[in-house]
């Protein structure tokens, strides 16, 4: 399989080359290689073969590479699951990928025996860091290596990855990744940053490794032999830390991350020159906090990407040197994008519509799900569900959800752009804007608010301030201050818990 062989090549070459940096453990390319084919030969003893599902619900520890990487080797399929999810949730997930191994750090919330006893699928837990009777030990899976010999007829159509993208409430929806598309997301990168990649340089991840964003990390690690600073979770303060400490060139986070590091009363007095290029994915509703981080690392080129799990993202990023901050970019030329409306027939630039992907990136489907994947694909081009449009010069630009459009009295009203004209008001740090049922107009928005510290507003400030930026049915109807924002594991604004409210 590719990207193992890339291992081994680099590996080869240059074993003593650290990979991985987490905590104060170095991980060379040497270790990393034995490390994860140990842990094959541990599964493959057990029984695991090709087409097998592992589920893994870990933090991010290095242990998550090593089990990405084992399962590969044998051409079974990496169940990603994220470690916030509550034990029914997990079972939802284990039960619908019908995983055969568990790799799972304990919680006092879960009983594993429970577990097992209601998933008869599941022959095998594997514990990390707490060994428990009954169950095999993710460390004695290192140490012993044995005799197996792994050699595994792997084809790119073969699935490698289902990852769950909302299983978390209702019914789960696993996103099948194949074989071939593992180097999807390092030959996008490659491209959007004109080849700037090398062994020399320094990534920093607080991405969880249960999502693309932070699978990405793992994948570019091997293909450009980078040296990877590992965090188990994003930590603002820790974060800026590691910039300075290990000399970080990029990364990539969401826009909720950038505003909690520009909260910090710390931040401007950290050296930030050691970045090169920085990203965030997920449409940000705020490119004048972007803008205000990338003063403090000004020669950092600042790049605004979209993409989504079911396209392998990255699948459009704003070229280097670019001024459209507002802009996602443009595609890579092995994807076409296009904007269609409900009838599935092309707009014109400057119309907004649905954004639909054609390309060999885009997943083969939803597991054991052939109605939404009826649904999703639909004459060769994936229905993605995000709302955009094209400018005269091609540059993609992102205006939400299909779920995110507020009908306000027959009027047409984006939630991003009502939360990016609050954003701009200095008091706020953080916004949501959700559509909320209105007996006179059917919606109407509704505002959820995190001010900063020490600068209060009131809604009629608020509202005030508004009329200079958004049309008068823009402007929402309701205003609701909170300490914090719900967020989900990737760090991203959970809508659907405001929309509860």
């Amino acid at each position: 399989m590719q990207i193992l062989k890339i291992l081994r090549d680099q590996a080869s070459i240059n074993p003593d080359k650290v990979a991985v940096i987490f905590r104060d453990e170095e991980i060379t390319l040497k270790k990393l290689q034995e490390r994860y084919l140990a842990l094959a030969s541990s599964l493959k003893k057990i029984g695991v073969e090709k087409g097998d599902r592992v589920a893994l619900y870990l933090p991010n520890w290095p242990e998550y590479i090593y089990s990405y990487l084992a399962i590969w080797a044998l051409g079974a399929v990496a169940v990603p699951l994220d470690f916030m999810l509550t034990s029914d949730e997990l079972s939802s997930c284990l039960m619908h990928s019908e995983a055969k191994v568990l790799i799972i750090k304990t919680k006092a919330t879960l009983n594993l025996a429970t577990l097992k006893e209601r998933l008869p699928c599941l022959k095998t837990i594997i514990t990390c860091q707490d060994s428990q009777e009954g169950h095999l030990f993710f460390n004695d899976c290192l140490d012993n290596v044995g005799n197996e010999k792994i050699d595994t007829d792997i084809q790119g159509k073969d699935c490698a990855i289902i990852f769950y993208t909302s299983g978390t409430t209702g019914r789960p929806k696993g996103v099948l990744i194949n074989y071939s598309q593992l180097l999807a997301p390092p030959k996008s990168m490659e491209f959007f940053v004109n080849s700037d990649l090398s062994q020399k340089d320094t990534a920093l991840c607080a991405l969880p490794f249960s999502h693309l964003g932070g699978l990405i990390y793992i994948q570019n690690t091997i293909c450009f032999s980078l040296r990877l600073i590992l965090m188990e979770r994003f930590i603002p303060l820790e974060f800026l830390k590691n910039i300075a400490k290990h000399k970080v060139n990029f990364f990539w986070i969401v826009p909720s991350m950038y505003y909690a590091l520009l909260q910090l009363k710390e931040f401007e007095s950290f050296d930030l020159t050691s970045l090169r290029w920085i990203v965030t994915f997920g449409a940000s509703n705020s490119p004048d906090a972007l803008r205000r981080f990338h003063q403090f690392c000004p020669k950092a080129h600042l790049l605004n990407g979209w993409g989504m799990t079911e396209t392998n993202a990255p699948t459009a990023v704003l070229p280097m040197g670019s001024d459209k901050i507002e802009s996602v970019g443009k595609p890579a030329p092995w994807i076409e994008i296009k904007i269609f409306d409900d009838a599935d027939q092309e707009l014109s630039a400057g119309v907004i519509g649905e954004v639909v992907v054609k390309s060999w990136v885009v997943t083969d489907g939803y597991y054991r799900d052939a109605k939404l994947t009826a649904e999703s694909m639909r004459n060769g081009w994936f229905h993605t569900g995000d709302l955009g449009k094209f400018d005269s010069q091609g540059y993609l630009y992102i205006v939400g959800r299909k779920k995110e459009m507020i009908k306000v009295g027959g009027e047409i009203v984006f939630e991003p752009e009502v939360e990016a004209a609050i954003q701009k008001n200095e008091s706020v740090l953080e916004v949501a804007v959700v559509g909320v049922p209105d007996k006179l107009r059917g919606e109407v928005p509704k505002a959820f608010i995190v001010t900063k510290e020490g600068k209060p507003i009131s809604a009629e400030d608020l509202r005030y301030f508004l009329r200079q930026h958004l049309a008068h049915f823009k402007i929402p109807h309701y205003f609701v201050f909170k300490d914090a924002l719900p967020k989900n594991r990737a760090g991203k604004v959970d809508k659907e818990q405001l929309r509860c409210q």
